[in-house]
């Protein structure tokens, strides 16, 4: 049961990694690669595509998070900032950018670790809204 856990957290920050990539523009990938990669990982860690994740309030997700254990959190609320400030970036709204806030602010807090790009984003997402 360990194991899976870690397993899972790797999952996790590596799917991170991944959108911070995507973000930077440093991905070289193919994008049919990528969209699949992104599917693929999406129905690994959340057991739901983006779409149904996304549809879901910011409470509804927040508390599937609560459910994990207390240490694994931080890495969740970073998996969804990035993931919300992605998909933000694809198609600006409102309601994504109030969930990519929420989670960074989240992340922020749970991690207890000050990042100048993170606060940026937060910038970025409130004027947004």
């Amino acid at each position: 049961m360990i194991h899976d856990k870690d397993y899972m957290i790797r999952m996790v920050r590596e799917f991170s990694n991944f959108l911070s990539k995507l973000l930077l523009g440093k991905n070289e990938g193919n994008p049919e690669e990528n969209q699949m990669a992104f599917e693929t990982q999406m129905k690994d860690i959340f057991h739901m595509n983006y779409e149904e994740l996304a549809a879901r309030t910011k409470e509804e997700i927040n508390d599937i998070i609560l459910e994990k254990e207390d240490h694994h959190q931080a890495d969740y609320y970073d998996l969804l900032g990035n993931l919300f400030y992605y998909k933000f970036k694809e198609k600006p709204d409102a309601d994504l950018a109030a969930k990519a806030k929420m989670f960074y602010e989240l992340w922020l807090q749970k991690s207890s670790t000050f990042s100048l790009p993170v606060m940026g984003r937060i910038s970025e997402l409130q004027s947004a809204l």
